[in-house]
């Protein structure tokens, strides 16, 4: 959600931070705000609106300075104006605070605060921070202060704070939203994702929960919130800053879409072999650990969730293993009986989901194995997990998450199977041609993009449209889910729904008038003359059709008003190819919409608070 820079170095820091902010734009905000230290005292310029709002503003009247911390802001206690913008300062303007997550605890701090005569400007939950480092500061040294300040605080927060009285350090600390340290050749970051330091150096350090961190040009030192200092060895990022950038296409959301085949191929390197799958050496041993009468709870947001329908049906079908799936907002909250017989499968992209993230600490507390499917090393998610499925997807910038979700079907087509074979529940000739369908994914996706001349077309036809279903059966109706969902987050003059095709006619069918696009998966299954049937019930309402289909179904045409073929291939594995057509098609019909395509309105990429 929130961006947050945090800048100490010889570089021009306005420069250096706004750069850096632009970096995390994908996190989606509302405004943005810097706070300079310029030698005598802290200037701070906000603006609501996009980066280039407040980008325009320092051109207008620069600021100049030693050390910054920047902004970018996604409103939760108030609205997003520039008195709610960050950063925040205390009552004399020597402090500055920026601030992701939420502090629950606020309304009780702040009349504490008021009483003792601090003066409130914001709505903000997170002002309360600034004023209480203040008070501390009174009596205390201010990294003391600043500690101590945390240990009052109860919710979720990443902060960075900046003091006139310490003109070469920032302070940082985390509980619950991320916040990385960058170390370069005589500069540190701090921020709030990696893709923010990429420009400058590969070298980071991960903080966990409870640990509070203070930076110079000269490097990094953490600590507990007691104090007690923090031995970590730096890792190096694998992606590289050409891995964040647009290369030539118009949206990162277009750039995401044709990295599949690559994407995916990465997911199954070193892990698929003609005859067998493997993964690491900690994983191999965690699978060959589950129980006979080991139950799956897969847990997952948003698309991730869509992810854990689809392994569902994987899961039973082929390995036999009992599964639920959860959303991982009420996962914890519908009191769920887990014990050591229980594994949590929890499914994200950047392993910094705030619900997901209760979910696993709530699996831990009650005894539960984790194992999680994730896309980022050294994640909170992958810190706490008993074993790590790394979907190797590199970074993923818009919104809307596309190569993320294939990889993750990917990585649980690995799961099943191997549980399957360790389990003996897939007979040898089964198991052959699942390797080789498997193997093939990779091309079939690449294939599959060919088709989007056609989903152009599509496309625009439905543009104007205000009004979609989405329908599917077996594996594909997740997929209809998934579709339905992109649809809506990046166009949001559209509402859309995704529905099992056979519920179809209990509710919703009541809505189907002259002209109301319906798009269906009718690809190969054992379920085909029931979507066929389905297709029918809408027609017969003067709906319109809009079906994703196998190549070389000659049947189908009658029953379309407009057709997508995509490649054949297992049942398994149709979600992942079914994707990239239903990608495409919301692409561009939000393209044709004149939509915010990587940036849709009121929408993050990773939702670090509840």
């Amino acid at each position: 959600m929130c961006g947050i820079v945090g800048y100490v170095g010889k570089s021009p820091v306005v420069s250096t931070v706004l750069d850096s902010l632009r970096r995390l734009e994908y996190r989606g905000y509302d405004s943005a705000g810097i706070a300079v230290f310029n030698g005598h005292g802290i200037q701070v310029r906000k603006r609501t609106g996009k980066l280039k709002e407040l980008a325009a503003s320092l051109q207008h009247q620069p600021l100049e300075g030693r050390l910054a911390v920047g902004h970018t802001r996604w409103a939760t206690h108030g609205e997003p104006t520039e008195l709610n913008a960050h950063p925040h300062t205390d009552c004399r303007g020597e402090l500055a605070l920026v601030h992701n997550g939420i502090i629950e605890n606020y309304a009780q701090l702040k009349a504490s605060l008021l009483a003792r005569g601090h003066r409130f400007r914001s709505q903000t939950d997170t002002e309360v921070i600034i004023h209480l480092v203040e008070e501390y500061a009174k009596r205390l040294p201010l990294p003391v202060a600043f500690r101590r300040t945390l240990q009052d605080l109860r919710g979720s927060y990443a902060v960075c704070l900046l003091a006139a009285s310490d003109p070469k350090r920032l302070y940082g600390a985390r509980c619950g939203s991320p916040l990385v340290v960058g170390l370069g050749r005589g500069e540190t970051f701090l921020a709030s994702d990696v893709p923010a330091v990429l420009a400058r150096t590969r070298k980071v350090l991960y903080l966990n929960d409870q640990e509070a961190v203070e930076i110079s040009a000269e490097g990094a030192r953490v600590t507990t919130l007691e104090g007690k200092p923090v031995a970590r060895k730096p890792s190096l990022v694998a992606w590289d800053v050409a891995s964040a950038q647009k290369d030539g296409h118009a949206h990162f959301m277009l750039k995401e879409i044709h990295e599949q085949p690559a994407t995916i191929e990465q997911t199954l390197t070193g892990r698929l072999g003609r005859a067998q799958i493997t993964f690491d050496r900690r994983t191999n041993a965690f699978l060959k650990e589950l129980s006979r009468a080991e139950r799956l709870i897969l847990i997952g947001c948003g698309t991730a969730y869509h992810a854990g329908l689809v392994g569902e049906y994987m899961l039973e079908e082929v390995a036999k293993i009992p599964v639920d799936v959860d959303v991982a907002s009420e996962f914890r909250y519908r009191g769920p009986m887990l014990d050591r017989n229980t594994t949590v499968v929890a499914i994200t992209q950047s392993g910094e989901t705030a619900d997901t993230l209760a979910g696993v600490k709530l699996a831990k507390e009650q005894g539960a194995k984790v194992l999680a499917i994730c896309n980022v090393m050294g994640s909170s998610i992958a810190r706490q997990a008993d074993a790590v499925l790394y979907t190797h997807a590199g970074p993923e910038i818009a919104v809307a998450s596309t190569k993320a979700y294939t990889s993750q079907l990917t990585a649980l087509c690995l799961l099943t199977l191997s549980l399957g074979k360790l389990r003996g529940a897939i007979p040898a000739a089964a198991w052959r041609r699942y390797l080789a369908g498997l193997q093939e994914v990779p091309e079939l996706v690449r294939r599959a993009l060919r088709v989007e001349p056609a989903v152009k077309r599509a496309a625009q036809r439905y543009a104007s449209a205000r009004d979609f279903y989405y329908l599917g059966r077996r594996y594909n109706y997740p997929s209809a889910l998934e579709g339905a969902l992109k649809l809506k987050e990046i166009c949001p003059l559209i509402h859309a729904e995704g529905y099992a095709a056979g519920e179809m006619k209990h509710g919703p069918i009541s809505l189907i008038r002259r002209g109301w696009p319906v798009v269906f998966l009718a690809t190969e299954s054992p379920v085909y003359d029931k979507v066929a049937s389905n297709i029918e019930e809408v027609r017969a309402r003067k709906g319109e059709c809009i079906v994703i289909a196998s190549e070389g179904d000659r049947n189908i045409r009658r029953h379309a008003d407009a057709l997508i073929f995509v490649p054949r291939t297992e049942e398994l594995f149709s979600p992942i190819v079914n994707a990239v057509p239903l990608q495409l098609f919301a692409y561009h019909v939000a393209r044709a919409n004149r939509c915010d395509i990587d940036q849709p309105p009121n929408l993050a990429k990773s939702v670090t608070v509840e």
